[in-house]
């Protein structure tokens, strides 16, 4: 059964990042071809070691932040943020949405990748949003978003939808903090620009 890196467990991981051959072995013979489980992108092709550990480092990088991410006050931390979201969206291939739901205290309950689209768009549905908020009881928001583009600024449609999901969470009392956007080695802050 093909598995991802991302539901593989930290000690495999930690076992593929230094090279251990065990890790590479049970992987081999549990899920099929290495190659194929690690390499989504390349249609199966064979990956070299470099980039495995480099995908797999990636992974335990962006657990790690999201770890430290949910042990803190966001505003207080908000490089915590910024490090979490380059790490989780830099280098996709097509637009996702993320929501990160906080409580009154704006430390994280969940973070949600809500949205996946293409190269260029991602549809977002502000109904969706508003019964996530509900479900999680989340008193605030922060969105982000990347742009496979690597242009870092926003769209009319990034600030119409930001202004669109503000007044419908504003409806239900939940305050959008921020959204960012996530590009090449760039990220913007909409509540830094003044765009909130």
């Amino acid at each position: 059964m093909y598995q991802s890196i991302e539901t593989m467990s930290d000690v495999t991981l930690l076992g593929l990042l230094v090279g251990q051959r065990n890790a590479a072995g049970l992987l081999k013979r549990a899920d099929g071809s290495l190659s194929r489980l690690l390499c989504e992108d390349s249609g199966g092709d064979s990956v070299p070691a470099t980039v495995l550990r480099l995908r797999v480092a990636r992974e335990l990088t962006r657990r790690a932040l999201a770890e430290t991410l949910l042990a803190r006050d966001v505003l207080t931390s908000p490089q915590s943020v910024r490090d979490y979201l380059q790490v989780s969206l830099t280098g996709r291939e097509h637009e996702v949405f993320m929501v990160l739901f906080l409580d009154t205290r704006h430390q994280v309950i969940t973070f949600e990748e809500m949205f996946r689209g293409t190269l260029a768009q991602t549809s977002v549905y502000p109904r969706e949003v508003v019964k996530r908020c509900l479900t999680t009881n989340a008193a605030a928001v922060i969105f982000a978003h990347n742009h496979p583009s690597g242009v870092v600024e926003p769209s009319q449609a990034d600030n119409m939808l930001t202004q669109t999901l503000r007044d419908a969470l504003a409806l239900i009392d939940v305050r959008v903090l921020d959204h960012f956007i996530v590009a090449g080695n760039g990220i913007l802050s909409f509540a830094e620009r003044g765009l909130l």
